[in-house]
């Protein structure tokens, strides 16, 4: 897997963020949140929100899926960091998920 698969969603916006050599505090003014806030989130120390998700990727004119991806991956990781079998969660939750999008599909028809 490559570094860029595994970085953290405050590790991704730090990157674009620098890459544009935009100050730490025009950004957080953009998303309209404390620059404080916008430091421990790229420092993982805070969360960041979906709300942020739409703003970024136009901000950086990145795609939408993959800081979406990135933002998930990193709630769904930190959830299992401390089980002892997280394949197997992920495996089934996996399986759960095709059968609720089939049971929606169903549903909605």
């Amino acid at each position: 897997m490559s570094k860029q698969g595994i970085e953290s969603f405050g590790e991704t916006l730090r990157k674009l963020r620098e890459e544009t050599e935009m100050p730490l505090r025009k950004l957080a003014a953009l998303l309209d949140i404390d620059q404080s806030t916008l430091s421990k989130i790229e420092r993982n120390e805070r969360k960041a929100n979906t709300e942020m998700i739409d703003k970024l990727s136009s901000i950086f004119k990145v795609d939408r899926k993959s800081l979406l991806i990135s933002f998930i991956s990193d709630k769904v990781a930190y959830e299992l960091l401390e089980e002892d079998n997280p394949k197997d969660i992920l495996k089934v939750a996996e399986q759960k998920i095709t059968y609720l999008k089939q049971f929606k599909k169903h549903t909605d028809a």
